[in-house]
């Protein structure tokens, strides 16, 4: 997901006599004094970067050392992490220091900060405003390395093996495989908010389930694999750390008698079901959630909630679908979550339609889907070259030159190891010529590892093969090529999703970093909409243009304030997709939204806004709810802006993490298609954009290594987001960078989906 930040590079030391604070004077926040020295940093004014810095060290220290002592082990809550704001900033402000003796050669007196970071504060972590927390020693560690070896010489990857995978033989796998849930209970006021099952016979009910599936959790104590797990010592240590542990049988017994809230407790049973090929166990788990805890949630790493029952009904059709050896179908099923749009649960309120499961039989005739032959278009966004057309049926599609178009897109930002906008030395992948033949490198001069000629393929015509025939990419800040576009469109026949990111990052909008774009200040708005006509009228008669992109998830609120004025956003939002209206008629306007945030609020503020579109990880299911979400809250077609999974897992081979994302890129491209206009889903899924073409190694800090430190959890293979092996093609050891590309197995994975 790339989230482009400001420029921030590391500026030489110079020394400089403290500004020691009065007494009598107010104490600075340590977070106050570390902002300032990064925008000191901005501006490359080093006596100020350097006197905010000490002057945290000397306020802090004391505090910082007394809150290291207290710890026995790296937090890892975030509400954790962030109260240790004295440790953090201390450690952060040495860094800053060290960094900045290395960059201009003072490498001994460097290694010196370097190594007191790791030996005095070890579980001291800085917050990245792409969204996570970095380990402080583990960046210091990387830098003597840097130091020691080299820039360019580059940590080669580790080849892990899987350990043994321990399967699940259940003991107890209960009476019914489909369990019919009306014969032990009564469900009520299905369909509203008082919803309810009524349980009038346990013990059948616990029969009917088998082991380890509500109301039946605590049966596993019978099983004579438990009981033998538990003397082998197999059960001992944290939860979260089964949740991805080869050892299923182990997994499932810790879960199944964990003390987490029982919707969250199911639903992680189930995957592990899932992972030990236990399918009919895995869709009972996960449909006992939608009868007994249709509302029940959890909380993401970002702080969102994140609706356990609705992914349970995604994870069900998932199976379902991929599975059609079962013979099932899960009919009616439901769960809206009414004020469901923001961060804030205890206004929720949950619509509950449990459904039922219907066997089917090899007699079944498959549904008769409405044809696209002779409907009736009942609305659409302008008329021109480009537009959305809505059909009678209520589906839509993304019209080009009177035909549908299916976006089949991948953001494409090729960028160079060892360069990092971090440090202000990305350069443009249109400019770049680094074997100087006159053309971009990326595009026209790439070449497979698989090859010992080396013959230059280039990404667009590997791109092109794949089946795509889109791109994202952004008018700002670097330099845009028009004839390598033009030639990208007339040669290979892909297009531009051009966007503007309307303040994100403070892009555009003239404000600092700290504290960002603000969509109540009208010399903001001013600045934002002046950077909005600039794009339209340079690109709207350009003939790759496919639609216009406004912002990319400003609704999660780094250097700009969407996320605590979200009318204000959208409002605005929506005027500035009138005036490009009236600049270039010819071609949709959409938004780049974070996941459903808001969504309530987009579909009152901006109904000039012609696409719905929306970053989303949501795992290897696809995207839930989200088709069925945006039609009643908005009623515009979706494309996903952002979608993707990484290509390393820990403990997982090379080959096998390739294949465990091709899968996530497989169930995310399925649920997609199955969404488009007249499929068997909501009707309204345009496409969506894969994120990413290539590895970026810059994205965990170091840009001469290719991380292998997962950032955040989250539903991926493995449990963690890898930022820097999101690409369905990599850079190998990064030596031949930018021309080697290793075409992962997602990559042959599209060419058949996109055939």
């Amino acid at each position: 997901m790339r989230k482009l930040i400001v420029f921030v590079g590391f500026i030489v030391f110079v020394g400089f006599a403290v500004s020691f604070i009065c007494a009598e004077e107010p104490r600075p926040a340590s977070k106050y004094l570390i902002d300032k020295a990064w925008e000191a940093h901005a501006k490359n004014d080093t006596a100020a970067t350097f006197s905010y810095t000490q002057q945290c060290i000397n306020l802090y220290r004391e505090e910082a050392d007394k809150e290291q002592v207290s710890l026995k082990e790296l937090p890892k809550a975030k509400d954790e992490i962030e109260a240790l704001s004295a440790l953090n900033d201390v450690a952060t402000a040495y860094f800053i220091q060290a960094e900045s003796l290395m960059r201009q050669q003072k490498l001994q007196e460097a290694k010196k900060i370097f190594q007191l970071i790791i030996d005095r504060y070890p579980f001291a972590q800085a917050w990245d405003q792409r969204g996570w927390f970095w380990k402080i020693a583990e960046a210091s560690s990387q830098s003597i390395k840097k130091m020691e070896t080299g820039s360019n010489v580059i940590e080669k990857e580790k080849k892990k093996v899987s350990e043994q995978v321990t399967k699940i033989k259940l003991y107890d796998p209960g009476s019914e495989e489909v369990v019919n849930y009306e014969k032990y209970g009564e469900f009520t006021s299905a369909g509203t908010k008082d919803y309810k099952y009524i349980i009038r016979d346990q013990e059948g009910l616990s029969q009917a389930v088998g082991e380890g599936i509500y109301p039946n959790t605590g049966s596993v104590r019978k099983d004579p694999a438990f009981r033998q797990a538990r003397k082998e010592k197999r059960l001992e240590g944290d939860i979260w750390d089964f949740m991805h542990s080869p050892d299923l049988e182990a997994a499932f017994f810790k879960w199944a008698l964990s003390p987490e809230p029982q919707g969250l407790k199911l639903f992680y049973e189930g995957l592990i079901l899932e992972k030990a090929g236990l399918l009919k166990h895995a869709l009972k788990c996960y449909y006992a959630i939608v009868v007994h805890y249709p509302a029940s949630y959890g909380i993401t790493y970002f702080k969102t909630p994140w609706y356990v029952g609705q992914a349970a009904i995604a994870k069900i059709n998932f199976i379902l679908r991929n599975n059609p050896q079962l013979g099932l179908k899960l009919e009616g099923a439901d769960i809206k979550i009414i004020n469901g749009y923001d961060n804030n649960v205890a206004s929720d309120i949950a619509v509950v339609n449990p459904g039922k499961f219907v066997k089917l039989s090899s007699n079944d005739k498959p549904l008769v889907q409405p044809s696209p032959e002779g409907a009736k278009i009942i609305r659409q966004s302008g008329k021109g070259k480009v537009y959305t057309a809505q059909y009678e049926n209520g589906d839509w599609q993304l019209m080009v030159d009177g035909r549908p178009y299916v976006i089949k897109g991948i953001t494409y930002s090729p960028t160079k190891v060892c360069q990092s906008p971090d440090e202000g030395t990305l350069t443009s992948w249109m400019e770049d010529d680094f074997n100087h033949n006159g053309k971009a490198d990326g595009p026209y001069d790439s070449y497979l590892d698989i090859d010992p000629q080396k013959t230059p393929l280039g990404d667009f015509k590997l791109m092109q093969d794949m089946g795509a025939n889109t791109i994202r990419l952004y008018h700002h800040p670097m330099k845009i090529n028009k004839e390598v576009l033009r030639d990208m469109y007339k040669t290979y026949g892909i297009r531009v999703i051009m966007g503007d990111f309307l303040g994100k990052y403070a892009i555009g909008s003239g404000a600092p970093w700290n504290p960002g774009t603000d969509y109540n200040n009208e010399g903001h708005k001013k600045n934002m909409l002046e950077s909005v006509k600039q794009m339209v009228n340079e690109y709207k008669d350009e003939p790759f243009i496919l639609f216009w992109l406004l912002g990319n998830e400003n609704v999660y609120g780094y250097a700009c304030n969407a996320n605590t004025e979200p009318d204000a956003f959208f409002k605005f939002a929506n005027e500035v997709a009138k005036v490009v209206k009236e600049i270039d008629p010819e071609h949709p306007v959409a938004i780049g939204s974070g996941d459903l945030l808001f969504l309530d609020k987009f579909g009152k503020d901006a109904p000039d806004i012609d696409i719905f579109g929306v970053n989303a990880y949501r795992g290897d299911y696809g995207f839930g709810r989200i088709w069925k979400s945006v039609r009643e809250e908005a009623d515009k077609p979706v494309f996903i802006t952002e979608f993707g999974c990484p290509a390393y897992v820990e403990g997982k081979t090379p080959e096998e993490a390739e294949a465990l994302q091709a899968a996530y890129h497989k169930g995310s491209w399925e649920d997609i298609a199955n969404n488009m206009a007249f499929q068997s889903g909501e009707g309204n899924a345009l496409g969506g954009v894969v994120f990413e073409w290539l590895d970026e190694w810059w994205k965990a800090y170091e840009p001469c290594i290719h991380d292998i430190k997962g950032l955040w959890a989250g539903p991926f293979p493995g449990g963690f987001m890898y930022e820097e092996w999101l690409g369905i093609a990599g850079q190998g050891d990064g030596k031949n960078s930018p021309f080697l590309r290793h075409l992962r197995k997602a990559y042959y994975t599209y060419k058949k989906l996109w055939e």
